[in-house]
C-alpha cells in the first residue's frame, strides 16, 4: 500500500474542525480536480459519497462510505469500488500550538492510503494509446499535491482568513 498524509495545526476547538470536515460535499470548493460531490446521509457511518474527478482527459467517480466516526476526533472512510483504498481524518487538540489570539489549536490530519496495483485498465476510461501504469505514474504525485491544496484551503475557511500554512506530508513508498 502506498500512503499519504497531511497533516497541519489549525486554531480552532477539535469540534470546530470536525463539523467542518463531516461536511464533505465543500470539499469540491478546494479541489482543483473534485467537481461534484453527492451525498447519500449526514456524514456518519454509513453515508455514501460519489466524488467525480477530471483530470486531463479522464474522468471518474470514486465511490466512498464511511466505516466509522468517533467525534470530535476521526472520521475513517473507504473507497467501496474500482480500487483498494481508505483513509481518514484525525483532529487531536493541542492548546500549546495556539496563538494568543486564539483560545485553542487543534491538529488536522488526513491520511490515505491506496494499492497503486488495485486499478483495473476497465474501471477507468483511457485514451487509446495510454497505458494504465503510464496515468498511475502521473496521478501519484497529484494525490499529494491536492492533499496539501484541500488541507490548506480548509484552514482558511476554518480560521476565517489566509495565512501561511505549514504542513507535515508523510508518503509511503517515499517515491509517492
Amino acid at each position: 500500500m502506498d500512503e499519504v498524509e497531511v497533516s497541519t495545526v489549525v486554531y480552532v476547538s477539535p469540534a470546530e474542525a470536525y463539523d467542518f470536515l463531516v461536511d464533505f460535499p465543500r470539499y469540491a470548493d478546494y479541489s482543483k480536480y473534485l467537481k461534484e460531490v453527492r451525498r447519500d446521509g449526514d456524514g456518519s457511518a454509513g453515508t455514501r459519497y460519489a466524488l467525480q474527478f477530471s483530470w486531463w482527459k479522464l474522468s471518474y467517480t470514486a465511490h466512498t462510505e464511511v466505516v466509522d466516526t468517533e467525534r470530535p476526533n476521526r472520521i475513517d472512510w473507504r473507497v467501496t469500488e474500482d480500487i483498494d483504498a481508505d483513509g481518514y481524518w484525525n483532529v487531536t487538540e493541542v492548546p500549546d500550538e495556539a496563538p494568543p489570539e486564539a483560545e485553542t489549536a487543534s491538529e488536522v490530519s488526513l491520511r490515505i492510503e491506496y494499492d497503486p496495483g488495485s486499478v483495473s485498465a476497465g474501471s477507468i476510461d483511457l485514451p487509446r494509446f495510454i497505458s494504465l501504469s503510464r496515468v498511475i505514474d502521473k496521478v501519484k504525485p497529484l494525490i499529494q499535491n491536492e492533499a496539501e491544496r484541500v488541507v490548506e484551503r480548509i484552514v482558511t475557511d476554518l480560521e476565517g482568513t489566509h495565512r501561511e500554512v505549514e504542513l507535515t506530508i508523510h508518503t509511503r513508498p517515499d517515491a509517492v
